[in-house]
């Protein structure tokens, strides 16, 4: 790790004790942590930056819990097994947390471009991509007017009805490395296609992250697909 990459950690955990401070005294935020209460009221308020390895524990393993618990807190599921996660994917702070977390966690290699679905897996896109230092781009169900090419994936869903996404070609170029992100997976047929998007554009995957995994049906799906790292913050059952 160089110092550049150790104060980017650093300063990641700083961000999700700040998160978990919002609603726990210190002595809480210790027992969570593990740290005691004094060095984590100098770290929040900005005086001492966590050594690596402190770093690394915050945001590898304290972090993913307690964001995957206020992930499944601002989540809801109606009676037919819908999820709403609005409260999630509208939250640009929040989802700027989930980043490193996810990376760290999964131990996802840096990608060139992250590539999500419209609509709600732009932000997600947008935060992965901040962090990563990489472009962000989104397939759309339709075309734009004034692209002229695109790479097209099409599938006929199981309930029959076809569903096809464009990308521009000039998104992905032959090469590069594509991380899929998403907000939801849940059968995997969204992620299959943007997979096979990132295959049409001659690219690597780096993996496939959601912030949600409904059931194990998807990401089973999309690990048939990549031999990347796959996994979501939190799963509901």
């Amino acid at each position: 790790m160089n110092r550049a990459e150790k104060a980017s950690l650093q300063l990641q955990a700083v961000s999700v004790l700040r998160m978990l401070k919002e609603t726990r005294t210190y002595d809480e935020l210790a027992e969570v942590t593990g740290l005691p209460a004094g060095d984590l009221n100098r770290y929040v308020n900005g005086h001492v930056l966590p050594s690596a390895d402190r770093a690394e524990t915050v945001v590898e393993g304290v972090g993913r819990e307690e964001l995957a618990e206020e992930l499944q807190a601002r989540t809801r599921r109606d009676s037919e097994g819908y999820v709403d996660n609005s409260g999630v994917v509208f939250d640009q702070q929040f989802l700027d947390l989930v980043a490193p977390v996810a990376a760290e966690t999964f131990d996802f290699d840096r990608p060139d471009v992250v590539l999500t679905a419209a609509t709600d897996g732009i932000t997600l896109a947008a935060a992965m991509a901040s962090y990563f230092g990489a472009r962000s781009a989104y397939a759309k169900k339709g075309k734009e007017t004034a692209v002229e090419e695109f790479i097209e994936s099409r599938q006929r869903l199981a309930s029959g009805i076809e569903l096809t996404y464009y990308l521009p070609s000039s998104a992905v170029a032959p090469g590069e490395s594509v991380l899929v992100v998403d907000d939801l997976i849940r059968s995997g047929e969204t992620q299959e296609l943007l997979l096979d998007i990132a295959e049409r554009a001659d690219a690597e995957v780096a993996g496939v992250f959601a912030l949600i995994a409904a059931g194990e049906e998807g990401i089973d799906r999309a690990k048939g697909r990549t031999d990347a790292p796959v996994g979501a913050l939190t799963t509901f059952e």
